[in-house]
């Protein structure tokens, strides 16, 4: 039949003189057939070699052979060259007693449920040395002088497996650690155990600083419950006993068998290893050029969607579609993911400070208050804007923003390089401002009243690749050029006759990213409205 239909159409159009105006050839019937048998006929493919495609993409993350308008040339990760992670590694041995060793593992892949997984988000440490962003990596450094580098660089990373690589994509693999990456030496992550007894092993005054895989939780009731062998405890325990002291060998008896992360947990509870996040955080708290180059851009990002949320808003609409607005605008924008869970605290919702549940109406009546921020190349933004649903503030919410906003413009005011500020002072100063704000509006305050109820947080954090970056730094600590913090008071007023009732139930924050420059204070957000003027005219409509 097909044969057939194919002769008439040609004899209708070769064929035919009569016909004063000829009838178009169907563009199909002009394509090489190759007769298979008398009632199929298959189209012919010019065979030909075609170039390595970009898609899918040849390594575990991008690469400017893949990704070329994500990362440049030049560059290891979006934004960071390799001479950036060189200088990072080189910092840290320098910053080191002689000898020491650092070990430092990356992130490992978290399961929400069976075997369905959580975007993998890399170990913030291990990624500040390496850029190497796939799961279950160890980093070894070790120092040597001698060498051009000043040290040994060496990474364990997952091998390339033609099975995985069907199912999850491709990796770096060891020549990828090496030729990408930089490391003088690399290993599959499956030989790591037979290598850590001799990096662990330690001489007369070398110093091991090491890591674990972040915790799942911080809840100790969350972890799960594998305590090792009775075996395996005592005898790794032994081996990094202070009664070992004289051995020069100390990991030559450590059985292979036993995983990794134990085998640097019980170096952790010896006198022969050291926690590293200390030292490395300490690095991570000044950011370099380009890193305020990231984090000004996550900042941005996340402006623009908080002023897209002020717009959205309207009574009888949910919390959860101001968190999906935001989400959305972030992440057309560039935003990987958001950088914690968002707060859109409606009404009285605003009370608790982590009210991240987001599932009430907005009335009409309403504040929201909406603490989110995105990520962009591993970099975290932490905004917190509070506006009204109806597009203008009643006059109480108006008189106490205000007096949040007072006293947040002077805190940043005071971040300054010349000021020699610590977190702790900043905080103290918040409180009296505070304080003396919301007399001027008719509370009359007792002494604690600010601290413990109506602003019961802190004031500041440091800020970068993590939301609370550098856990281990010293709230009283002079703030240096480099330094990046948030700063966000607040005010909560309980259904209490204590305070004035016109203002019961309504809770406010501001926060801005400040950083720490020579020029003064540096506000990474300040394209996020915040004037009064300002917000109501972006909830109107006014502001793009």
């Amino acid at each position: 039949m097909r044969n057939t239909a194919l002769q008439n159409a040609l004899r209708i159009n070769i064929g035919s003189s009569s016909s004063s105006s000829p009838v178009p050839i169907p563009f199909w019937s002009l394509c090489k057939f190759t007769k298979r048998s008398t009632s199929q006929q298959t189209r012919q493919y010019s065979i030909f070699n075609s170039p390595h495609p970009s898609k899918p993409p040849p390594y575990g993350q991008p690469h400017p052979s893949s990704h070329s308008h994500l990362i440049k040339n030049h560059e290891i990760t979006p934004g960071i060259p390799a001479e950036e992670y060189e200088l990072r590694r080189k910092n840290l041995m320098e910053s080191l007693e002689e000898g020491s060793k650092v070990i430092c593992m990356g992130g490992t892949v978290k399961l929400m449920s069976q075997s369905i997984f959580y975007r993998f988000r890399q170990a913030t440490d291990f990624y500040y040395l390496t850029g190497f962003n796939e799961p279950d990596a160890t980093l070894i450094l070790e120092s040597a002088p001698s060498t051009p580098r000043g040290y040994k660089y060496t990474l364990f990373v997952p091998p390339k497996d033609a099975h995985d690589a069907l199912w999850e994509g491709e990796r770096a693999g060891v020549e990828g650690a090496i030729s990408i990456f930089g490391a003088d030496e690399a290993y599959p992550n499956t030989s790591l155990s037979t290598h850590l007894p001799d990096i662990l092993n330690s001489s007369h005054g070398e110093t091991i600083y090491a890591s674990l895989p972040p915790k799942p939780s911080p809840s100790i009731s969350s972890q799960p419950f594998q305590p090792p062998s009775s075996r395996r405890r005592s005898s790794l325990l032994k081996l990094f006993s202070s009664s070992s002291s004289s051995s020069s060998s100390i990991g030559a008896d450590i059985n292979s068998n036993d995983p990794p992360h134990l085998m640097i947990a019980a170096a952790l509870s010896s006198e022969y290893a050291k926690p590293l996040e200390r030292p490395i955080q300490q690095l991570r708290m000044t950011k370099s050029r380009l890193e305020l180059e990231q984090m000004k851009r996550a900042a941005e990002i996340s402006s623009i969607a908080h002023t897209k949320v002020m717009r959205a808003a309207r009574a009888g609409g949910k919390e959860r579609d101001l968190e999906a607005t935001f989400e959305y605008e972030c992440s057309i924008r560039g935003a990987e993911r958001q950088a914690y869970v968002p707060v859109v605290a409606s009404g009285a919702n605003a009370l608790v400070i982590h009210y991240t549940r987001n599932d009430c109406v907005l009335g009409p009546n309403d504040l929201v208050l909406i603490d989110a921020g995105c990520e962009y190349n591993m970099y975290c933004s932490d905004i917190t804007r509070t506006f009204p649903v109806s597009g203008i503030f009643s006059e109480p919410q108006r008189d106490l923003y205000t007096a949040v906003l007072n006293a947040q413009k002077e805190c940043v005011r005071r971040c300054t390089v010349e000021g020699a500020v610590t977190l702790s002072e900043l905080h103290r100063a918040s409180c009296g401002l505070l304080l003396e704000e919301l007399r001027q509006i008719g509370f009359k305050l007792t002494v604690g009243d600010v601290e413990r109820t109506l602003y019961p947080h802190f004031l500041s954090h440091h800020l970068g690749s993590d939301l609370h970056d550098c856990p281990t730094r010293d709230r009283n600590a002079t703030l240096v050029e480099g330094n990046v913090i948030s700063i966000e008071p607040g005010v909560y007023v309980p259904y209490d006759h204590k305070f004035p009732k016109a203002f019961h139930g309504l809770g406010i924050r501001i926060e801005d990213e400040v950083a720490f420059t020579k020029d003064g204070p540096l506000v990474l957000s300040a394209t996020a409205p915040k004037e009064v003027k300002d917000v109501e005219g972006a909830c109107q409509g006014l502001l793009d």
